[in-house]
């Protein structure tokens, strides 16, 4: 799915309205009954449809009609919709007006200074007291009225965000939270960053996000990944031919944009492609049997594991359908090796010693082949950065952790902005890198991937492993876009393990085994 900065869907809603004539109040009424139409979805307990049976009042008596009223009236589903006074606060005051047509006890109040609403908010506040509702000022002093609600409903801000949250609509970002079974952000969470999904001060997290039109970057990455929820995307009946797909570098990459090829029924292990990795060292010989074990379930014909000769016997016996080979005391026996295969992967639990070192950087410029370097091999290159801009045409990966990713790029932790610094790091040092973390970002040139699927069991040691033993496979295979691929199944690997063994539980193992059944799922 591609996604669109704040700008692009700026200049798309303005081709909209000025060039075609759309209204812009009926885009804004478009956008409110999406979002009604998702809160009223909601899971919310109700009363039965013949009331209560036997119901008497606390003295004893029968209740009166008006009793019943007044208990029914706060039986009714309930929604506290928060605006700004903005287009997004136009949105939610409209929400709140379908809301209370559909017999919702509605509390519907401003953020902000009325002098600033925009012509349509205004104009959305107008239908609201027309059907009976009011905008009411938020009154800081007494929060208890603003509590408890089944659902909050955040419409402060929406992707034109890019200044920290003000004091009251931080505050009313935490309220959403405060006596409520469910938080509706409309749009975007207020306090999001709709490019980089960083928090700006405070932010609203929503159990669902509904965005109009397409997705926008900041949904699915950073803290914006963890804010939004579950995401909606709603047509507001803008045309598609407005949106110019070529002009958009960022996508989430979903089970439909994953392609794997049949194997032809006449290929024996020549055609499926032969991975070299270097691997391994004292204490880390676990590290080159994952990733050994994750080429061959990736499809890979031929596995050679090349490791120190002192962890040879123990690598050789985790290892079955991996050819285990010791170091030769001569480097250009290893080079060479190397250099006869699709693809080679180095640094999983290597190490970085004198000789370490000497055979990265010595691969790094003799082979041609794609070449992956994780852990170890990326803390090697960290110190020569200049022999991976030597590589420039040919194929290089780098699969980073942020800490890894620090070393490399000189960034300070957290990372701001993981698109945006993932991007232009990899356009400088012409390679392809793969950020990993929640929501994997995978930069080359100007594109931005930005991965679906896995989940917190995932975070262990070995997971990494699994991921670059698993895209050196595939590199070596030749299938199209090797680092999407590898990502999505990796994580959709997670995905199963923590389906049948559940996220405490599940090792890097347990996912190995599932990257046959999310292949399987592929073709």
């Amino acid at each position: 799915m591609k996604l669109y900065t704040a700008a692009q869907m700026r200049e798309i809603d303005r081709r909209a309205i000025e060039e075609l004539g759309i209204p812009s109040t009926q885009l804004m009424e478009n956008a409110a009954m999406a979002v009604a139409r998702e809160v009223r979805a909601l899971p919310i307990p109700g009363p039965g449809l013949d009331g209560p049976v036997g119901w008497v009042t606390t003295d004893g008596h029968a209740p009166t009609p008006e009793e019943q009223a007044e208990f029914w009236a706060m039986r009714r589903r309930s929604a506290i919709v928060w605006c700004g006074p903005g287009n997004n606060g136009g949105d939610g005051v409209a929400a709140a007006r379908l809301l209370l047509e559909m017999g919702w006890r509605v509390k519907c109040v401003l953020v902000g200074d009325r002098d600033k609403m925009t012509d349509d908010c205004l104009e959305m506040e107008r239908r609201l007291v027309e059907a009976g509702g009011v905008l009411e000022d938020f009154d800081r002093l007494h929060k208890e009225q603003y509590m408890p609600f089944d659902v909050a409903v955040d419409a402060l801000f929406g992707v034109g965000l890019h200044r920290d949250l003000g004091p009251d609509a931080a505050l009313a970002a935490r309220m959403t939270r405060w006596g409520t079974g469910w938080v509706v952000s409309v749009d975007m969470p207020s306090g999001i960053h709709a490019d980089t999904g960083d928090v700006m001060g405070a932010a609203v997290k929503a159990d669902v996000t509904v965005t109009f039109s397409r997705g926008k970057p900041g949904l699915y990455v950073g803290q914006g990944a963890v804010h939004s929820g579950r995401v909606v995307v709603a047509d507001i009946g803008i045309p598609d031919d407005l949106y110019l797909e070529d002009d958009c570098k960022t996508m989430l990459v979903e089970q439909p944009d994953v392609h794997l090829p049949r194997r032809p029924v006449d290929g024996h292990k020549g055609d499926f492609g032969k991975v070299f990795i270097l691997a391994g060292s004292r204490g880390y010989t676990g590290a080159a049997a994952l990733c050994a074990r994750a080429a061959v379930r990736g499809g890979a014909g031929l596995v050679t594991v090349a490791v120190p000769e002192d962890v040879y016997p123990i690598v050789a016996v985790k290892c079955d359908e991996a050819m285990v080979w010791p170091w030769p005391e001569d480097d250009a026996e290893l080079v060479e090796r190397a250099k006869g295969c699709d693809a080679v992967l180095i640094g999983p639990g290597l190490g970085q010693g004198e000789r370490a070192e000497r055979l990265v950087l010595r691969l790094m410029k003799e082979l041609t082949c794609p070449v992956i370097l994780d852990a170890d091999g990326l803390n090697i290159i960290s110190k020569h950065m200049d022999v991976l801009d030597e590589r420039r045409e040919r194929s290089t990966i780098l699969t980073p952790h942020d800490g890894e990713f620090a070393r490399l790029s000189g960034c300070g932790l957290p990372i701001a902005d993981r698109l945006g610094t993932a991007r232009a790091f990899a356009r400088r040092h012409h390679c392809i890198l793969v950020l990993k973390g929640h929501r994997t970002v995978t930069a080359a040139g100007d594109a931005c991937l930005i991965n679906s699927t896995g989940n917190s069991g995932m975070a262990k040691g070995g997971s990494g492993d699994a991921l670059a033993g698993l895209m050196a496979a595939l590199e070596a295979q030749r299938v199209t876009d090797p680092p999407l691929a590898a990502v999505w199944l990796h994580g959709r690997a997670g995905d199963l393990a923590a389906e049948d063994k559940g996220e405490y539980g599940m090792t890097s193992s347990d996912l190995i085994e599932q990257i046959p059944y999310a292949i399987k799922e592929l073709i």
